[in-house]
Order: structure tokens, then sequence, then C-alpha cells
């Protein structure tokens, strides 16, 4: 029987050894181990045999038949041990899937679970079969330890491999049962130990039986693959041996294995309690069959109580387990949702080694394994390395203040781990990102980091275009009104010194240098957009402010301010001269050529004002710049005016006037006043031309001064409506009084362009029921070339209502004597200039000669403007001009010196007054001067 023994020792050597080779890694070292161990039963068993040496029960010392075997059983269980430790796949996959694999807690609780059980399996042994031995045998207690060792040693291995077995029983469990077996044998070898004998039958039928589960545990997974054994399908090896897969052997809390119960420590401690609980049953059991009936309640009460600490232990490991099956699925439940979300999930140790990163790490282009090890800093930007550091220790500070029961204050930890940051990708571009850092633990595993990273690429390149928006133009691309504004604050900023101030520059700088601003303004640009439409007319805008950007030095500001106005802002110039050439450059590169847009060639001019920074506020300056450009375009254009104090007060005045012509328009404050028109044939009245006036106050305003102010602000327009009324319910009125007496209004060019103005001239007729024929409208002769065809559209809306049309100031414009046939003018008013030369100047004089001649042979009424002298009056009735006014005639006066004028002049006709009569006292005007009358030719 024997020699069966050895062969089956034998059988399983080789078994193991060609089996290893069918597996790698740490598996086929594992079986090479049992191999050997298998090698060294084989040899205690042959010394055995041969040498027939043996453990005395003198107490002789171990002999080589016993050393073999204790070589053997170490051999066992270091290969046990390398069975279970992982592959390195394997090491990364639990890692990634379960990371309390890789350290499985303490080791403490494991050699208690297997001190535990060797104990009481030794009790169990001890009460059946070792106590019975060593009283029969009548060794003192040293020697028959020594007896005992084999099974000791036995023990005590299984119980150190326990934990490994709860671990990785998959793989261990047949190697581990060939050790469980051993120990049997061992135990049952104890009583021909004692008595010299020959090994027993059933000694020697274990001793095989470990040898067979040795010799086949290699083959397991092959065998388990072909007969299609479920439980070890997720071993993580296949039938050759080959890895796949990435689950511990036998891990219970792997994922796909939702009905595990308890962990690999709860099943150690379980069989533990089980050895226990077997331990107490035997010991009760023996206490009632041979225990004397003094002590037997003590041992009845003493194993019942360690029962029922057994069972105890059971219920406590079930209600652990299921804690520990909760707290996993809530682990993989982040790890699923991790998994899902869009954002980037890092799992990462306290020094930032990245250790799990979630599928979403692909919208970086990296693959989420190939961030596992790597350090997290290496994918910050340098220049947000250091607040994602302070973010971090923040969160790290924190935890540790509440891990030491130290209350943080309330919304401490609000904004605590938030911070942006930016992320290189694969491609070395930088995506921006806003993180969160929280600590993150697992029972029995040390702390880490949960980081997650959201990319906001998309929304800061959003937020930057909509900042470049707000501070630029479109159109140009300059900087616009509110960039300029916002850096006029700090480029003209004054500090205490007075000068403005900048952290880039030094003392001396500061001292020497000079800020001021430039306002450039297009002038006529308004017909630019007229003439070739707003399309065209925002290319000239582009070009002029390629220009201007081409004149200014790169560090200084261009911008443009709105519509067809430009700013700049000069921060460096060494004087305030420096500034002005600027101003005329600029205004040199806008007029220097022609702007090239729809086929044409348009020049245009600029007007341009300089301000230059003093101790007023940036705004001021800003203002002070507009006012010098206002000014600029006020006298005329094209030039560069530099902003004076006086500037500023003319524009205040203009404002105050503009606003009490407005309550004076509301109040109807305003009087007209009529300057007559008579034939000058016969000196009788045909027609007045109404004139505005106002009072403010007690002070009469020129209308030059407050017609400039109307006509800028736009009051021009009600104010003309106004005298529009006026004048047609003055006329009407001596029409009632049966006079052939007509009404004539001066017309501006924003008044003619009113949207409704021949609705309100036709309004005004049928208001006062003045004959259409009677109302003559008088505009200048620049208005028919700035503007001509507007103009002529609406003169052309109000010839069809009847109404007269009248050339004023004519011969002072560029208009042609075509204009006058093309337009179908009634009268052509000649411009005081040429009639003040009559006389005296013979170009005047012939100029007016020829203007008379056509305006007759064109069927027309010529009036000469401003008759002053009494040759002008002989000069003009040779000419044969039909009709005049000027202050020879009469000076401008109120509806009733009109009306005693008509009186006097019919009276005068009717009695054939003598010649002397002729000049007889006039009225007087609102001045109280008399105005001559005019001598019958």
């Amino acid at each position: 029987m024997s020699i069966v023994v050895m062969l089956a020792a034998a059988g399983a050597v080789v078994s193991l050894w060609v089996g290893a080779t069918r597996h790698t890694d740490s598996v086929a070292r594992g079986y090479r181990w049992l191999g050997g161990a298998a090698l060294f039963w084989c040899a205690g068993l042959i010394v055995d045999t041969v040498v027939a040496g043996s453990v005395s029960s003198s107490g002789e010392p171990l002999g080589l038949a016993d050393v073999a075997p204790l070589l053997g059983l170490a051999a066992a269980a270091t290969g046990i041990m390398v069975l279970a430790s992982p592959s390195p796949s394997q090491r990364a996959a639990q890692q990634g899937e379960h990371p309390e694999h890789g350290t499985s807690g303490s080791v403490l609780p494991g050699l208690a679970d297997g001190y535990v059980m060797a104990v009481a399996l030794l009790v169990i042994g001890w009460v059946v079969a070792f106590g019975s031995e060593f009283h029969r045998s009548g060794e003192r207690p040293s020697t028959f330890l020594l007896d005992l060792l084999h099974p000791l040693a036995d023990l005590a291995v299984l119980g150190a491999l326990l934990p490994v077995l709860t671990v990785a029983w998959r793989r261990v469990l047949v190697p581990y049962l060939a050790l469980l077996v051993l120990t049997v044998a061992d135990s049952l070898g104890v009583g021909a130990r004692i008595s010299g004998g020959h090994q027993g039958i059933l000694e020697q039928l274990a001793m095989i039986l470990a040898a067979c589960l040795l010799g086949v545990a290699p083959w397991v997974p092959a065998i388990a693959a072909r007969l299609g054994l479920p439980v070890w399908r997720s071993d993580g090896h296949s039938a050759d041996g080959q890895t796949g897969g990435s689950q511990a052997d036998g891990s219970p809390g792997a994922r796909g294995v939702p009905g595990t119960l308890v962990t690999s420590g709860g099943a150690a401690t379980i069989v533990a309690a089980a050895a226990v609980v077997v331990a107490a049953s035997v010991v009760i059991v023996n206490g009632l069959a041979s225990a004397p009936a003094t002590g037997l309640a003590l041992v009845i009460a003493g194993g019942a109580a360690v029962l029922v600490v057994g069972i105890r232990i059971f219920m406590l490991v079930r209600e652990n387990s299921v804690a520990v099956r909760m707290w996993r699925e809530s682990a993989d439940g982040l790890r699923d949702l991790a998994d899902r979300t869009g954002d980037m999930v890092l799992i990462c140790d306290l020094d930032g080694t990245i250790t799990y990163a979630s599928p979403a790490a692909s919208g970086f282009s990296y693959p989420p394994e190939a961030l596992v090890g790597k350090d997290l800093v290496e994918f910050v930007h340098p220049e947000d390395v250091a607040a994602t550091r302070a973010a971090v220790q923040q969160v790290l500070v924190l935890a540790e203040s509440a891990a030491m029961g130290d209350s943080a204050e309330p919304g401490a930890a609000g904004d605590t781990g938030r911070f942006s940051c930016r992320l290189r990708a694969v491609d070395g571009t930088w995506r921006h990102v806003e993180c969160a850092v929280l600590m993150y633990r697992r029972p029995a595993e040390p702390a880490q980091m949960l980081v997650t990273a959201r990319d906001v690429s998309d929304e800061v390149a959003l937020r930057q275009q909509v900042a470049h928006l707000t501070f630029h133009d479109g159109l140009t691309g300059l900087p616009n009104r509110a960039y300029v504004e916002e850096r006029a604050r700090e480029a003209l900023a004054v500090p205490e010194s007075g000068i403005p101030d900048d952290a880039d520059t030094t003392g001396a700088e500061r001292r020497s240098r000079r800020a001021g601003v430039i306002f450039l303004d297009l002038d006529g640009f308004t017909a630019v957009n007229d003439l070739v439409g707003h399309g065209a007319g925002d290319l000239v805008l582009a070009q002029a402010a390629r220009r201007l950007r081409a004149v200014v030095p790169a560090q200084e500001t261009v911008a443009r301010w709105g519509g067809d106005e430009f700013a700049v802002l000069m921060e460096n110039a060494t004087a305030t001269q420096e500034i002005v050439e600027l101003a005329e450059r600029l205004a040199g590169a806008i007029a220097g050529e022609p702007f090239r847009v729809a086929d044409r060639e348009i020049g245009m001019t600029a007007s341009v004002g300089v301000a230059v920074a003093n101790e007023s506020p940036p705004g001021v300056v800003l203002r002070n710049a507009d006012v010098a450009m206002a000014r600029a375009k006020d006298t005329g254009g094209g030039r560069v005016e530099v902003y004076a104090a006086h500037m500023h007060a003319d524009v205040v005045r203009r404002l105050d006037m503009a606003s009490d012509l407005q309550r004076a328009i509301a109040r109807e404050e305003l009087t007209l006043q009529y300057q007559p028109v008579v034939e000058l044939a016969t000196s009788r009245v045909t027609g007045a031309e109404a004139l505005i006036r106002w009072w403010r106050g007690d002070e009469a305003v020129p209308p030059r001064a407050f017609l400039a102010v109307a006509e800028d602000s736009g009051l021009i327009v009600p104010l003309g409506e106004w005298v529009l009324r006026k004048a047609c319910a003055q006329g009407a009125a001596w029409r009632a009084a049966s006079w052939d007496v007509g009404v004539s209004v001066n017309l501006s060019l924003r008044q003619l362009n009113a949207p409704q103005f021949p609705a309100q001239v036709a309004a005004a007729l049928a208001e006062s029921n003045l004959p259409p024929g009677a109302l003559t409208v008088e505009v200048g002769e620049r208005m028919l070339v700035e503007d001509a065809g507007l103009v002529a559209d609406r003169l052309a809306e109000l010839r069809d209502l009847g109404v007269k049309l009248a050339i004023d100031d004519f011969g002072i414009g560029y208009a042609s004597l075509a204009h006058l046939r093309q337009l179908a003018v009634d009268i052509v008013k000649i411009d005081p200039s040429f009639i003040a030369g009559l006389g005296q100047d013979p170009t005047l004089t012939l100029l007016t000669r020829t203007i008379v001649q056509v305006g007759r042979d064109l069927g027309m009424q010529v009036v000469a403007e401003g008759i002053e002298q009494p040759r002008q009056l002989a000069e003009l009735r040779e000419m044969g001009c039909g009709y005049g006014q000027g202050f020879l005639v009469a000076r401008p006066m109120a509806a009733s010196g009109v009306e005693a004028l008509i009186r006097t002049a019919t009276g005068a006709s009717a009695a054939q007054a003598p010649p002397e009569t002729a000049g007889a006292a006039a009225p007087a005007d609102v001045n109280g001067t008399t105005k001559p009358g005019v001598p019958a030719a």
C-alpha cells in the first residue's frame, strides 16, 4: 500500500509540472511550487519506507523522514499563496473594477480567523482522537506535543491560508482541500507514531486522495470548461491557462455577481465561526458522554456560550455583508454614472496619480486606460497649475478638519474644490474646463480624490466672442465707443499730480507725456449713402478706418465712435503739438485721395476736433473733443479745431437756446413779420415774405442765431409748420379784405424732407381757405444741388397742389439755368450781393441784367432782393425787373403795417397823387423807423 502512496505522490509531481506548462505568470509558478511540495512528500515517503526514520516515543530528535514533509508543507503553502496572487493584467483590472482586491484590508482579521479555525479544529481533534491517545500513551506532554507536530503544522497552515481561500477560492480550493485531507491523514497517523507501528489503511487512503487532488488541480479549469460548470467560468482563466477576464477569482463582490451575500473577509469569518460551532458541539456531546456530574453543568454552559457566540458571529457577518453589498452597489452605481455622464470623471490618489478615467476622456481624444498611472498635473496648463494645487489643497485641508471633528463654518465648503483651468488634449490644444474635486473614500481603502471635468471651451469661446463684439465694431473691426470710454478711464485718469498715470511708465516719462483725444467726422457722408446706397457707404467707412489705422501709431487706439465718426485716443504723445499734427495727418488721409466704391470715385473731407487731457475727468475730455469736432463742422468742415473753453460755452448757449425755443414754439411766443414785395413799376404791394421773430424775454434774438439752432436740433420742422399755418391764415385774411396780396414762406432742407410735409401744406391751405396760388414757397439755391433728387420730388408734389415755387438767393450757388426749367420755377429772387453792385460794378450789373432777361424769357417773375439805394432801383427799372423788396421799399413789419402800406399805395394810386406825395411818410416798422415809399415810375 505504501508503494501506491508513493506512486500517487510521484504522479502528482508529474501532473503538476506538466499542468504548469499550460498556464502563465503566477499560476504556472504556483503549480510548480505545489509540484515541489508533492516531490518533498514523495521523498519523505521513500525515506520513511527505506530508512524507517521516525520520531520515537522517547523524545529523540526529528528524523529525515519528518523534515521532508515539513518542507513539502511550506512549499505547498507558498504555492497556494502564489496561485492566489493575481497576474499584472488582472491586478490592473482589479484596480479598475474593485480596488479593494488589491489590498484586501488589514492582514490581522484574516490571521485571526485562521487562528480561530485552527484552534477549533485542534479542539475537535483532541476531543475526538488526540485526547484518548494521550491518556492511553502515558507520555509526557512535551513528548506528546512532538508526536502532534505534523497535525499541528497542518492546522497552522490551514488557518493561515484561510483568508487566501476566501479571496481566490476558484484557484486554490483544490490544493487547499488536498492540505485538509493531508491534515486528516497526519491526524490519523498520530496513533501509529506513538505506538511505533505502521501506517493505517485510512491514513494511506487519505494520503492517496491528497495526492490525487494535488495532481488534478492544474486541470480543473479545463475539466470544468469541458463539463460546462458555471462556477469556474469567471475565474479569469481559459481552459488552456491563458488569462482572460478582468475579475479576481471568486471575488464575491465582483461586478456581474449580484447574488453575492458576503465578502471574502466575511467568508473567512463564517468558516472560522462554523469550526467554533462544531468544536463547541463536540465539546458538549463529549461532556454529556464522559464528564463527571459535578462538571457537567459547567461544560454544557461553556459549550452553549461558545455555540451562541458562533451563531451570533454568523448573524453579524450576514449583517455586515448586506452593508458591504449595498456599499458595493453604490460604488458600482457611481462608476456606471461616471461611464454614462458627459463629464470626464477621474479617480486620483492624493498625490495626483490617476487610477481611473471615465469613457468621457475620449472627448479629449485620450483612451481612458492611457490616463491611468499619469500625474494629473501633467495635463494642466502651466499657468493654471498653482490654482489647481490650491483648490486641491483646500479640499484636503477641509477633509482633514472634518476627520478630526472640527466643525467648519456654515458655507465654508460652498465653492471649495471648484476651479477652472485648461487641460491639454491629445492634439496639443488647450481645452477650458470647469472642475470639481471631493474626497472619495471606500471602506478599508486609502482615501482618494474624485475629480470631475466639464469641457466649457465652446462657452468660453462664446463669451470671448461676445466680449469682442461688445467692445469692437463689426463693420470696421476697430474698437467701439464702449471700449474707448473704458480705456479712457485708465489712460486719461488724473492722479493727485495732475498727470495721467500708468504703471508701465517711470515718473519722468509720465511728466513728459501728454494724452489727448481726436474726434473725426466724415463731411457729407449722408449724401454718399443717398448717392451709392448704404452698402457702398459701409465700404467707405471700412476704407476710412483702414486709412486712419495706417496713420495712427500702433500703440495708440483708433475706434469707430458711431455712424461716420471716429475717435483716436493718444496716450503717449510727447507734446500737444504732436497730437495736433496727428489730427492734421488724419484729415489729410481722408481728403488725400478719393474713395472708390460702386465704380465711383468719391472725394471726401473730414471735420476733426482735438482735446488735450488736463485735470478734467476722462468723460469731459471726450466731450471736449466732440465739441471741437462740431465746431470744425459748423465752420464749413474739412478742417481741424483744437478745443478751447469758449467752445463749450457756445455749446451750452446753443442747448439753452434750443430748450427755450422749444418752449416758445409750444406756447406760441413767436411772432411773424412780413417784408412786402412790390411791383417796381407801380409800387403796388403784390406779396409779403413771412419772417419769424423771437423775443427771449426782453431781448430780441437775431434770426440767424436761433434758426441755426433750430436746424441743428430738428426744431426747424415744428417751427416751419407753425410759420406755414400762421402765414396762410394771414394771407387768407388779406384775401378776405379784397387785397390781391400773396404770402411766401422760406423752407429748410430738413423741413422739406420731413415725411408728411406736402400733407402739412395741404392741411394749412384747407384750414385757412387760402387759394394755393396765393402761397409761394421759397427754397435756397444750394438745396437744389445738395439733395437734388428728393428736393425735386417734393417740389413737384407742391406744384401739384398749385403752390408757387421761388428760388431764393439765386446766383450764388451752383444751380444752372437748366434747373429753373426742370423744376418749373415760378419766381426767381436775385441775391442781394448782385443788387449791391448795381451802377458800380459792371460785372455784377451785367450778370443781373442777364438773370432778369433770362427770367423774362422763361416766363418767370424776377424779384430783386436787398434794394437799399435809389440808384439800384433806377437800374432795376431800366433793366425791366418787375418786382423788388428791400429796405428802400419797406422793412419787415407787422401784418398791420403791411395793411397800412397797402392802403397808402392804393389811395395814392387812386388819387393820382402828385410826385411830391410819393415820398410821404410810410408806416413805422417794429423798431419805430419809417420806411420810404417806392416812387412811382
